[in-house]
């Protein structure tokens, strides 16, 4: 969570550029609509990341997502960072979850029918040497 956090963090400050250089000192980040387009933003990352079946994060501890269908659908991406959100929100209680669901799911895997699944990292053929004679 925290590599995709800050790299949220990075989309954010893109996409508020985006924003806050047209329209100068009108934009507020207490404005509910420029917070809604943050929002939109993250979930975008997040959901076409998934698609993928994998976010950087993700990619980076060999974590894949996996769904009902492959690639999971925009609406099950919409869920799944909707209950995520929700889990955070209580203070981690939808992650910790997972400590005592028997196949480990989380709040927002039971509630998109996903589930997160540990890919074999690839093995690095060891570098050959030439022995001189």
């Amino acid at each position: 969570m925290i590599y995709d956090g800050l790299l949220l963090v990075g989309l954010w400050m893109i996409a508020a550029t985006i924003v806050v250089i047209p329209l100068g000192s009108e934009v507020n980040a207490s404005n509910p609509v420029f917070q809604l387009y943050l929002l939109v933003v993250a979930w975008a990352y997040f959901a076409i990341s998934w698609r993928g079946g994998q976010t950087l994060g993700m990619k980076a501890w060999h974590i894949r997502i996996q769904g009902t269908q492959q690639p999971i659908s925009w609406l099950t991406s919409l869920v799944r960072f909707v209950v995520a959100i929700a889990s955070l929100g209580t203070l981690g209680l939808g992650f910790a979850w997972s400590l005592i669901h028997p196949q480990r799911k989380t709040w927002h895997d039971l509630a998109s029918g996903t589930q997160l699944v540990v890919t074999k990292a690839e093995k690095r053929k060891p570098k050959q040497t030439k022995v001189k004679n």
